[in-house]
């Protein structure tokens, strides 16, 4: 969409929820008190961190088009999968001077609002303590995994593998793509296997 629009209005209801309408109602009040006059709206309906956002993916485009000064939604929730996922929203708002703005929260990040600022800058470090409260239990995961004896990284490869990899490459010389196509193998571990057999350095990718 190349139509731009100083404001744009995200909806997004989950599988539990019938329509947005209620929301929209809502929002389109809120923009036309201000005298925003026909901003985009993008919606989504979306249950869970791992589905699909066309909606959000065709504002965020919108946005790094430029000539966006506000993006309106119901609730902090309707745009971010987690609080990691929204800080990074809102640094790419805030990085493109575009204020985020919560109709049912009393939120707005415009720079003419201090307060706003300032729970821009609490939910920004709430977000990094999360991110490094994950990193944390993750490195202690993974030590307690090893203590155990558990072996981590990529697995072994099959020894039938790396001999058949060998074999096709003294074949067709030391040609990735070719050797990988010929084996139904991926490129990557035709590579390890040749730099494991110090051949990776003369490994073509061709």
């Amino acid at each position: 969409m190349n139509t731009k629009n100083p404001t744009i209005i995200y909806l997004r209801v989950s599988t539990a929820e019938q329509e947005t309408d209620s929301q929209e109602h809502q929002v389109l009040e809120f923009c036309r008190v201000r005298g925003w006059q026909s901003p985009l709206i993008f919606r989504d309906a979306a249950s869970g961190a791992a589905s699909t956002r066309p909606g959000l993916e065709d504002l965020l485009a919108q946005v790094r088009a430029g000539g966006v000064h506000q993006v309106v939604t119901y609730k902090l929730d309707r745009l971010g999968r987690s609080l990691t996922h929204l800080a990074i929203i809102v640094g790419e708002l805030q990085m493109r001077n575009v204020a985020l703005i919560c109709t049912s929260q009393g939120i707005d990040t415009s720079k003419q609002n201090p307060v706003g600022q300032l729970q821009l800058g609490v939910l920004m470090a709430v977000a990094e303590f999360e991110r490094a409260l994950i990193k944390e239990r993750t490195l202690a995961g993974l030590e307690v995994a090893r203590r155990r004896g558990k072996r981590l990284g990529r697995p072994p490869l099959d020894p039938k593998v790396v001999r058949l990899i060998q074999d096709t490459a003294a074949r067709l010389g030391h040609q990735v793509r070719a050797i990988a196509r010929e084996i139904h193998t991926s490129p990557s571990t035709v590579c390890r296997v040749l730099a494991r057999s110090g051949l990776g350095a003369n490994a073509s990718a061709t």
